[in-house]
């Protein structure tokens, strides 16, 4: 069992930021700079493809998640991603994809493939640190846990959060069912799901037989028109007050 390792704190506009190590992994801890008495509820984040745990995506929802809920958030760098090595099978891959694009072939493919891939490694990574960040006497071993990824870190959030008892509730969305949908069905805890009607690399189908194949019986469907890059922001706050009323804080994000 590894622990965790903070590395170095800084503090603006009411949050604190901590970096930390699990198990060699690079990670960041997103926390109230001034936490209430008692433990708060617990948001595991994962970073899109391409991207790393800072990137400000993930830092402006953690912002909303710490200043509008009083959580704590934490995000790790997927594997070759950020502060982490690529290996020569990442190269491969990235080479692959960047030659498909250029070329005006499909990516799903490619995608799909990688992202299992990183998966594989990356679900093990985050229970480890989920046990580490439980250890932290602000989060605790009972507390609720939520999980918000899209994109990759839907291919990464699906099997991690069908293998993970402790998740409360979860964020996904943007990704194709292929090798995620088996396990899907193996999820029961409420989900709220983004989907973009004019995605250009994932068909309304794909993304429609992954939403349906989640076994939760409580599941909300955010279908917003526009393309990949396009989800509005107004749906981070969505998620927001999604993860708050399950994990039993009243967020004040606007409506």
């Amino acid at each position: 069992m590894h622990s965790l390792q903070f590395t170095a704190e800084s503090s603006s506009n009411g949050m604190t930021e901590r970096d930390f190590t699990v198990g060699g992994v690079p990670g960041v801890l997103w926390s109230p700079a001034s936490p209430a008495a008692g433990r708060a509820p617990l948001v595991l984040m994962g970073h899109g493809g391409g991207n790393h745990k800072k990137h400000p995506a993930m830092s402006g929802r953690a912002r909303l998640l710490v200043n509008d809920c009083g959580f704590h958030v934490a995000v790790l760098d997927a594997p070759g991603h950020g502060d982490r090595p690529r290996t020569a099978h990442d190269e491969a891959e990235i080479a692959e994809l960047f030659r498909a694009r250029a070329a005006g072939e499909p990516e799903g493919p490619i995608v799909v493939r990688y992202n299992d891939h990183l998966a594989q490694q990356a679900v093990p990574e985050y229970r480890a640190a989920l046990d580490a960040l439980k250890d932290l006497p602000e989060i605790g071993s009972d507390g609720p846990v939520g999980y918000w990824g899209l994109n990759m870190g839907t291919a990464i959030g699906v099997p991690f959060v069908a293998a993970e008892p402790r998740i409360t509730a979860a964020v996904f969305g943007q990704h194709w069912p292929d090798v995620l949908a088996e396990k899907a069905g193996q999820i029961t805890v409420p989900i709220e799901f983004d989907l973009q009607w004019d995605d250009e690399h994932i068909s309304r189908e794909e993304g429609l037989a992954l939403f349906d194949a989640f076994a939760s019986k409580e599941k909300s469907l955010h279908v917003n028109s526009g393309r990949h890059k396009e989800l509005p922001r107004f749906e981070a706050h969505s998620a927001v007050r999604f993860l708050a009323r399950h994990l039993g804080t009243a967020a004040t994000v606007p409506a």
